[in-house]
């Protein structure tokens, strides 16, 4: 066959470019679809380092050092004086070891690095481990084997160090195929429903004053802030008055819920037992700021209301169009059990749950089980 053309430079020219380009699309496409794993530009990591001496300071060094780094550090914990401290962590140290809850419940913390020498300071590491499987935040530590209760361990080999991490949440293979499907049926379902969702913006707009969109501010990943979208249900100054009806109340926790909220505009009752106000979070999922499947993102007013921090393990993924509790009863269901069944979906997370509780969430939704 030495007339075949198969072989040929120009052949091999050509494999090698579409090679080259068919790689860098398939690598935006993934990145896109994997915000928290993509490098520098889509997600930082947010660092809380305990420790002071000088395996502290070489992994500070090591971190910050790194041109490519995606790792931002918040600070430093430690109960040792700042007259022995280097200067470089003296000023970045924002508390003790008693105070480690608190910190971490009150900034926004990926990632705990514990460089506490292992043998002088077993029992604090312990402490410090048992914290952040409390609150649901990923810890690492440099060597040994500590016990966990509910955390997955893994070793993990960075450009500073190897590490023991200690994974609230699974991130394999399985957060790619979720986030794919997102992706894919979000923007599935803003297509079918852009009709839908056209007709409500009108209807909102003919029946009460003020704007289409409700958006707020909630908590998602890693108390992480975002701006979620809703149809408007309510009257114009809505957030306003809730203060002058918190005696109202009819929810147990911190959450808050009136059965027959007089904020609610006769169309908004309608929207709400369907769940079409919901819709415009399809973007929210498309963003990355939210899942499908999750639980449900909460305002400042209800996280500050938390009485024990252990309730802010649900943080520990990304918060969801639907969840757990939406399936088994939705609003009917008190603040106790939610949190017992958002916390049951975290520790038992897997694709097969989630496409459970999307087929459960239909006959939810169209029979307005729970909804107010």
């Amino acid at each position: 066959a030495s007339g075949s053309n198969i072989f040929s430079y120009r052949a091999a020219v050509y494999f090698c470019g579409a090679a080259i380009v068919s790689t860098l699309i398939t690598r935006h496409i993934v990145h896109a679809l994997t915000p928290e794993w993509a490098p520098l530009g889509h997600r930082t990591r947010r660092v809380l380092i305990v420790g002071s001496g000088p395996r502290a300071l070489r992994l500070y060094r090591s971190i910050v050092g790194r041109s490519k780094s995606i790792s931002k550090i918040v600070g430093f914990v430690d109960t040792r004086s700042t007259q022995n401290m280097d200067q470089v962590i003296a000023t970045q140290l924002l508390g003790n070891l008693d105070q480690l809850e608190e910190l971490l419940t009150s900034h926004v913390v990926d990632e705990v690095l514990i460089a506490l020498p292992i043998k002088s300071c077993y029992d604090q590491i312990q402490q410090v481990i048992e914290t952040c499987e409390r609150i649901g935040i990923e810890c690492k530590y440099l060597s040994d084997i500590f016990q966990v209760s509910q955390a997955k361990t893994r070793i993990e080999y960075s450009n500073y160090a190897p590490l023991i991490a200690i994974k609230m949440v699974s991130d394999d293979y399985r957060l790619l195929v979720k986030r794919a499907f997102d992706v894919g049926g979000a923007l599935v379902a803003l297509i079918l429903l852009f009709p839908v969702m056209l007709l409500t913006a009108l209807a909102i707009k003919v029946t009460s004053q003020g704007p289409v969109m409700f958006v707020q501010e909630r908590y998602g990943l890693s108390k992480r802030r975002f701006r979620m979208f809703k149809f408007r249900t309510m009257v114009q100054n809505a957030e306003k008055l809730q203060a002058q009806l918190e005696h109202r109340n009819e929810a147990q926790g911190p959450v808050f819920k009136i059965k027959d909220d007089p904020r609610v505009t006769p169309l908004g009752k309608f929207l709400r037992k369907t769940s079409i106000d919901e819709l415009p979070q399809l973007l929210n999922v498309l963003r990355g700021d939210m899942s499908l499947v999750g639980p449900r993102p909460l305002p400042e007013r209800d996280v500050t209301r938390f009485s024990e921090s252990s309730l802010l393990r649900r943080f520990s993924v990304k918060p969801g169009l639907t969840c757990l509790w939406q399936v088994n009863g939705r609003s009917n269901t008190d603040f106790g059990n939610w949190i017992k069944q958002d916390l049951q979906y975290i520790d038992q997370w897997s694709l097969g749950l989630d496409f459970t509780i999307l087929l459960k969430t239909v006959p939810a939704v169209i029979k307005g089980r729970g909804a107010v």
